[in-house]
């Protein structure tokens, strides 16, 4: 037990701590506030603490709890929503209305509800056991079987097994070893800050599907990849956030709201709940756990939150499943890290920042991968973390750390969102380190068309880049037909193709299958287009083509019937150019007689 010598904001340092461990969670002053020693001097502790510390005063008692901080995991965690130290906020403002109080603690998991465990029937008394191995499982949604396994750190061989009705915390199993019982329960802690151990990490060689095409054409990310999302305030990183947390072939969601405004996140926490899952027609919520943290709460529970939510994670990639999580946003992180860095008195790195911030960033996005686990299961955690840069410039320390980690750069732009372009992803900035890894995946699994075409879509969006710098200068009617139709063909691809409308229930998500189709009716609209200026066709009767209009009328097709419509357009597409080229002949026969005669 100690005694609080200092309080300087969420920083509290203790006397008589002799024998405490760092990291290890404590309860601070007589309300028993939340707290965690990250520095020892001595018999002196320094705490951050979790809730709000106004009113402590020094003479208040400290408690060591000997455990570091860690989350309760175990059935019913799917639906919930939890603060940065997995505190039950429906429960809580049950309890105590809007506002929680300080020093509020409630179980993370509900000790009165009976699950119904079944156990393996090839596990039994007396069989060998190690840890991660799977005793059985609950069905914790209609959908997700919560596979029970033995805790890390425990192994030897079942004493007794037990199949039935249970709460979280009653024992289902008993694992012996030598003279040692080691009871297993439905729910079990784990400590936020260690990575869980695997046998091995897979190369990334399947994409993670967002229904976004830009992303799963241009940009894809892998599963058990990473991803960054920076981009100025009202670009979108949240809605995209949202999108893919929807519409990803995840298996399960987490959703961090990481020090984010509280209209923000109150979004979110009343829209979640709502959303219907395309995949299953359920609540969305019933594969989704929220750990939301606002800009409101205490600054040290921010730091907390990106670790509670990778270790849930975690936990749902031991069962074998593809588990994708959303930070929102990793600058709120790395503000509350500077903020407690400062009132630590260490030395400040770039922008105030502390030295170790890139080493943070990439033991946390590290911990993504798509793995064997020690139970054997293959399993993958995708980690896509927002990023806020004041201004927008990804100069700054938090982008740049995190660039130097991350595969997948989706560069949000303002002017685009400004423009009503959603996802205002900046084609030309962004860029996927995972597209060659991937390239075997999608030829066998949509076609060699398809990667050919995207590496010919880019080439047409840089190209009309350039393009525009020169009409800048000199204007479009300067330029020849052949580049005036480029700028058609470019304006056709990012109006028609990269563009989406999260709030059209066709257009939200769009599959590999109807990616694939638009993909190719454009690019083959693009090559007779070519062609036929090359041979002297009008720009302008190019475009006012029917083709061209049923192009731009593709993202409201459904995937049932894109690929009927893609043969439409293409065969009519065909006839409407070979017109064009006949009339085009025909005018020019006509144009050599003239000029016969006049000679």
């Amino acid at each position: 037990m100690g005694i609080i010598e200092k309080v300087s904001g969420p920083l509290v340092v203790a006397k008589d701590m002799l024998g405490s461990n760092m990291y290890d969670v404590v309860k601070v002053g007589k309300s028993s506030l939340i707290g965690e020693i990250i520095q020892l001097k001595g018999e002196s502790a320094v705490i951050q603490v979790y809730e709000d510390t106004t009113g402590l005063k020094p003479g208040e008692p400290v408690e060591s709890t000997g455990l570091p901080l860690s989350v309760k995991l175990g059935p019913g965690l799917l639906g919930n929503i939890y603060d940065g130290i997995q505190r039950p906020l429906k429960l809580l403002e049950r309890q105590s209305g809007a506002f929680i109080g300080r020093g509020m603690a409630a179980e993370p998991l509900s000790k009165s509800k009976k699950w119904k465990f079944v156990h393996n029937k090839d596990v039994k008394s007396g069989s060998t056991v190690g840890e991660g191995d799977i005793l059985g499982h609950v069905q914790e949604t209609d959908f997700i079987k919560h596979q029970i396994m033995v805790p890390h750190g425990v192994s030897g061989k079942i004493g007794r097994l037990e199949s039935g009705e249970f709460t979280v915390d009653e024992v289902i199993a008993e694992v012996h070893d030598g003279s040692k019982a080691h009871k297993v329960t439905l729910a079990q802690q784990r400590s936020v800050r260690k990575a869980m151990r695997v046998r091995r990490k897979f190369r990334a060689d399947e994409p993670l599907i967002t229904g976004q095409r830009i992303i799963d054409t241009l940009f894809p990310i892998a599963k058990g990849g990473t991803a960054s999302i920076p981009g100025p305030f009202g670009a979108g990183k949240t809605v995209l956030q949202q999108a893919m947390a929807k519409y990803a072939d995840s298996d399960i969601v987490v959703y961090i709201g990481c020090g984010e405004r509280g209209n923000e996140m109150t979004d979110v926490l009343t829209e979640f709940p709502e959303l219907k899952d395309p995949k299953t027609g359920r609540p969305l919520m019933e594969r989704t756990v929220l750990v939301a943290n606002t800009s409101n709460m205490p600054v040290a529970a921010r730091e907390a939150s990106i670790y509670t939510g990778i270790t849930i994670a975690e936990y749902y990639r031991d069962m074998g499943y593809d588990v994708a999580i959303m930070a929102d946003s990793t600058s709120r992180w790395a503000e509350a890290m500077r903020e407690i860095s400062a009132r630590l008195e260490e030395m400040p790195g770039e922008e105030g920042y502390p030295a170790y911030l890139p080493k943070r960033l990439a033991e946390y996005y590290e911990r993504s991968g798509k793995v064997e686990n020690l139970n054997g299961t293959v399993g993958s955690v995708t980690i896509i973390g927002a990023v806020s840069p004041p201004g927008g410039d990804i100069s700054e320390p938090v982008s740049q750390g995190t660039l130097r980690v991350v595969k997948t750069f989706w560069s949000l732009d303002a002017s685009l969102a400004g423009s009503r372009h959603f996802p205002a992803i900046n084609w030309l900035s962004s860029y996927s380190l995972y597209t060659n890894a991937l390239e075997y995946w999608y030829e066998k699994n949509v076609g060699k068309e398809f990667t050919d075409g995207r590496k010919e879509a880019m080439k047409l969006l840089q190209r009309e880049a350039e393009l525009k710098d020169i009409v800048q200068l000199v204007g479009e009617d300067a330029l020849p037909d052949s580049e005036k139709m480029l700028l058609e063909i470019g304006r056709m691809l990012r109006e028609d193709y990269l563009r989406q409308s999260a709030f059209d229930d066709i257009d939200a998500y769009s599959s590999l299958k109807k990616q694939d189709a638009m993909l190719r009716t454009m690019l083959h609209f693009a090559k007779l287009a070519n062609d036929a200026v090359k041979r002297g066709a009008n720009v302008s009767s190019i475009i006012s083509t029917k083709s061209r209009t049923e192009i731009s009328r593709m993202k409201a097709v459904r995937d049932g019937e894109i690929e009927s419509a893609a043969k439409k357009i293409i065969n009519l597409t065909d006839s409407e150019f070979a017109a064009l080229l006949k009339e085009i002949d025909a005018g020019a026969d006509t144009a050599k007689e003239e000029a016969k005669r006049n000679k």
